[in-house]
């Protein structure tokens, strides 16, 4: 049986930085050795955040490990941004083996920066949770809309993994600046509050997002249920 042709997805990225980001990977790309492929990219980002993990748990043993994780972002976007970009530079695209892999990828390297923050000093594991469920909510919603729509949506309020990226690594960076200790709420410290309240955010877009699809796919295809109703009443 012949597969079903399978139609393009139309990306959907309307992040601050996407345009800037943009040039700077095409210019990436172009510079880009002939022997490095998309799949080793997606390797180097694996890399990355594994370092993140690890700045992060070594931060318990002191917070010059968290220097780790941030040179850990930066190969983590590296991988994560050029591997996609390559492919398409190079018109050499797989899209659905490329589709899965660069999402099992991108949901285990969330799972590991995210758990890794909750298990270093400075955020408790359950507040970081919340944030990891709200990350994961989002991106079940893009993978949906691919389904329902043909829409993968990279962005939400004009951010994106990008603009996440820069959160972290600030947030890290005031981890180092102001260190570990009781926070003015007791065991709840300034970072799980930013943590928690940036979960919930997320979780909320998600619940906006929800209803908005829902009522869109709602016009689209209307109810039957009266139709349904008539026919078996005669």
């Amino acid at each position: 049986m012949a597969r079903e042709a399978q139609k393009p997805i139309q990306r959907i990225q309307e992040n601050l930085l996407a345009t800037s980001e943009r040039r700077l990977l095409n210019w990436l790309c172009a510079r880009m050795p002939v022997w490095v492929a998309p799949d080793m990219l997606t390797f180097v980002g694996m890399v990355g955040a594994f370092l993140v993990f690890a700045g992060y748990v070594g931060s318990n043993w002191g917070d010059h490990w968290l220097w780790l994780a941030i040179v850990g972002y930066v190969v983590q976007w590296f991988g994560d941004s050029t591997d996609g970009s390559l492919a398409r530079f190079r018109k050499i695209e797989r899209p659905r083996y490329g589709y899965f892999l660069d999402h099992s990828c991108d949901g285990l390297a969330t799972t590991l920066v995210v758990v890794g923050i909750g298990l270093g000093p400075y955020v408790t594991l359950e507040v970081a949770l919340i944030a990891l469920a709200g990350y994961l909510l989002l991106s079940i919603h893009a993978f949906l809309s691919v389904r329902v729509l043909g829409e993968l949506k990279l962005s939400y309020a004009n951010a994106g993994p990008t603009e996440l990226r820069f959160v972290l690594i600030a947030l890290t960076l005031a981890m180092i600046g102001f260190g570990t200790g009781p926070g003015i709420f007791g065991t709840i410290n300034g970072f799980d509050l930013f943590v928690g309240g940036v979960g919930c955010t997320l979780i909320a877009i998600f619940t906006v997002q929800t209803w908005v699809t829902a009522r869109r796919l709602a016009i689209e295809e209307p109810s039957r249920n009266a139709e349904w109703t008539e026919r078996s009443g005669q």
